[in-house]
C-alpha cells in the first residue's frame, strides 16, 4: 500500500520562515550517590506523591513492550543530549520539543508558540507560557538556552546540524544567530535531541532527564525497562495512568507471548508471522506509513564491493517486491529512492535507479569477468569467490528477512551472502574489514525535510555514513541544501542528491516501514505517527 505524503516541505520551510501561527527492582538511578540523582530521586517521590491530584481515583497502571528501547539501537538512557537517546525521552513522554510534527509532516507550535527568521542568521523564538518543567521549574528563555548550550557542548550533531552560533533569552523570548544560513534550523529544534530539559535537574551520569512531558522517570535499568509517574506539573492535560512502565523486549516472540499472556497491554515492533494472533476483537492496530527505510549501505572500502559491476549487479539482483509481498506480508512499500515515492516534491518516484534483472545482474556480471568457473552455482574472478558479508541487527524484525531475501535472491545470479545477524553490530561496523554490505534501518526524513539523510549518511567521517561513501560533488551540494530556502531548489537538490548516490549504486534503499502499533482493546490514546516519535501522551488510558 502506498500513502502520498505531500506538500509537507513546501509547508514546512514556510512556515519555518514565518510565524509560526508493572513490578520494579532497584536501578541505577536509586543506586547512584551523586548529588543531583538524589535531587532527581525526591522529585520523582513528590510527583508520586501527589498522583492523585493528576490521574484519577481509580490507579491504573500499564505495560509496554518495546523491541528498540536498549543499546543495541544506541537508545540506552533517556538523555536526549546523548547520541540517539532523545528517542525513548520523547517516545515516553517524558521530553518535548519546541515544534511538532504533524502526520503531514508539517511543523507546528508546540513548547514554542511562534518563530521567525530575519531571512538570514537570526531567529526569534516566542515560548510558550506556563509551561514548567517535572521539576517544578518555569519554562522560560533562559532555561532552554542553558538547554540548548548544554546539548551543543555534548551532543555529536547537533551543532553541525543546528549551526547555533548564539543564543540570547529575555522573558520568554529565545533569541538564535546561526553561523550561516540554516533554513532546516526549526526542522531540526524539533529532532528528539532538541527535547527541553531542565540540565540542573537532570542526572545525566544515570542518563536520566527531567523534562515538561506528562511523565517523569522514576526507574530505569538499561535493555530491561524504564517506569513513568506522571508529571505533576504537566500544561496540557491530565496524564491518565498512574504507573506506566516500558519493557525492552528485543526478541519478537517473547513480545508477541508477552502480549498474548497479558504481561503487556500494547507493543511496539511486533514480528508480522505474529499478526494474525491479534487480528481479532481482543486487540486493536494503530498503522501509518513512514519514511524508514530498510536500505544497505555498501562498504566502499571493501574490494569486491570496489567493483562497480558488483554493485550495479547487487542493485538489480534484490527483489524487493518480492520482500515487501512474501516476507512482510504487504506491510511496506517498495524503496527507489531515499524517500518513499510521492513523498513531497523529492520522492523516490523522482529519480531513476536499477529495477530488479537478475538476467541483466547476471550480464553485467559476466562483463566484469565473475563467472562461475567451478559449477558451483557462485562466481569468481581471479581466484577470488563473489561471496558479501552481510551486517544486520535482529531488534529491527524487518533486517533479518530482508537479509534472508537478498541472500536467496543473490544467490540466483551467482553471488553469496554470508549474513551476520548480531546485536554487536558496532563491534564489527568498527571493523570495516568484516563486512561489505551494512543493512539497518532509518527515517529519512524525520523532519520532513531531506537534508537530514544526507547530512548524517553522505558526508564523510558522520554519525550514518558507515560505508565511508564520499563524493566530492555529492558533498558540494549538500553543501548548498543546508543554505538554500527556496523550496523548490531544495526539491531539486534533494532529487540530484539522490540520482548521484544511486548512480554509483552506493546504497540500495529496499523498502520503507507501515509501522502498526498493537495493544489491548481497552486501551486509548495508542496511536502510530509518520515521524515515529511520538507514543505516549497525556491521553494514553488503559480500561
Amino acid at each position: 500500500m502506498k500513502k502520498t505524503l505531500s506538500v509537507f516541505l513546501t509547508l514546512t520551510l514556510t512556515m519555518t520562515m514565518l510565524i509560526g501561527c508493572g513490578k520494579s527492582t532497584p536501578t541505577a538511578v536509586e543506586s547512584t550517590t551523586s548529588t543531583d540523582t538524589n535531587a532527581q530521586t525526591e522529585v520523582a517521590a513528590d510527583t508520586s506523591a501527589n498522583t492523585s491530584e493528576t490521574t484519577s481515583d481509580v490507579a491504573k497502571t500499564m505495560v509496554i513492550g518495546d523491541t528498540t528501547f536498549n543499546a543495541e539501537n544506541w537508545e540506552e538512557t533517556i538523555d536526549p543530549h546523548r547520541t540517539y537517546n532523545g528517542w525513548p525521552c520523547i517516545r515516553y513522554g517524558v521530553g518535548e520539543t519546541l515544534v511538532h510534527y504533524t502526520d503531514t509532516m508539517e511543523l507546528e507550535p508546540w513548547l514554542a508558540t511562534a518563530w521567525e527568521n530575519d531571512g538570514n542568521l537570526t531567529w526569534t523564538i516566542t515560548l510558550r507560557d506556563g509551561v514548567k518543567f517535572s521539576s517544578g521549574r518555569d519554562m522560560d528563555a533562559e532555561a532552554v538556552k542553558q538547554c540548548f548550550e548544554h546539548l551543543l557542548e555534548n551532543h555529536d550533531r547537533a551543532p553541525s546540524d543546528t549551526k547555533i552560533a548564539d543564543i540570547k533569552a529575555e522573558g520568554q523570548i529565545l533569541t538564535i544567530t546561526t553561523s550561516e544560513p540554516n533554513p532546516a534550523l526549526m526542522n531540526y529544534l524539533g529532532d528528539p535531541y532538541g527535547c527541553i530539559i531542565d540540565v540542573d535537574a537532570s542526572d545525566f551520569d544515570a542518563g536520566v532527564a527531567v523534562g515538561t512531558g506528562p511523565y517523569v522517570a522514576v526507574d530505569m535499568v538499561t535493555d530491561d525497562h524504564l517506569t513513568l509517574e506522571p508529571n505533576q506539573y504537566y500544561w496540557n492535560g491530565t496524564p491518565k495512568l498512574s504507573q506506566l512502565t516500558i519493557r525492552t523486549l528485543s526478541d519478537g516472540d517473547t513480545l508477541s507471548a508477552a502480549l498474548q499472556a497479558g504481561d503487556i497491554d500494547a507493543a511496539y515492533g511486533m514480528a508480522y508471522e505474529a499478526y494474525p494472533n491479534f487480528e481479532n476483537g481482543n486487540y486493536q492496530f494503530s498503522s501509518i506509513q513512514t519514511s524508514r527505510a530498510f536500505f544497505g549501505s555498501m562498504n566502499m572500502t571493501s574490494d569486491i564491493i570496489k567493483d562497480d559491476a558488483v554493485r550495479k549487479a547487487i542493485a538489480m539482483g534484490i527483489n524487493k517486491q518480492g520482500f515487501v509481498d512474501n516476507l512482510l506480508d504487504g506491510h511496506g512499500v517498495v524503496g527507489h529512492g531515499a524517500f518513499p515515492d510521492g513523498f513531497s516534491t523529492f520522492g523516490g518516484d523522482k529519480i531513476t535507479t536499477e529495477d530488479y534483472d537478475p538476467e541483466g545482474a547476471k550480464a553485467v556480471l559476466e562483463k566484469a569477468g565473475w563467472v562461475d568457473s567451478d559449477g558451483d552455482g557462485i562466481r569468481e574472478k581471479n581466484g577470488t569467490k563473489l561471496t558479501i558479508r552481510w551486517l544486520t541487527y535482529p531488534s529491527r524484525q524487518e533486517l533479518p528477512l530482508l537479509a534472508e531475501s537478498a541472500q536467496a535472491s543473490l544467490k540466483d545470479i551467482g553471488i553469496e551472502v554470508d549474513i551476520n545477524c548480531t546485536a554487536n553490530r558496532r563491534e564489527f561496523l568498527a571493523d570495516m574489514t568484516s563486512w561489505d554490505i551494512y543493512a539497518s534501518a532509518l527515517v529519512t526524513a524525520p523532519s520532513g525535510d531531506p537534508q537530514y539523510f544526507f547530512t548524517t549518511s553522505c558526508l564523510p567521517e558522520m554519525s550514518y555514513n558507515f560505508g565511508a561513501y564520499e563524493n566530492k560533488e555529492v558533498s558540494a551540494m549538500i553543501e548548498e541544501l543546508s543554505t538554500e530556502f527556496d523550496t523548490a531548489k531544495r526539491a531539486q537538490l534533494a532529487i540530484d542528491l539522490q540520482q548521484a548516490i544511486l548512480d554509483e549504486n552506493a546504497y540500495v534503499f529496499c523498502s520503507f516501514l507501515q509501522m502498526n502499533m498493537i495493544s489491548k482493546s481497552n486501551v486509548t490514546g495508542w496511536t502510530a505517527h509518520a515521524c515515529d516519535y511520538y507514543e505516549v501522551t497525556a491521553d494514553l488510558d488503559i480500561n
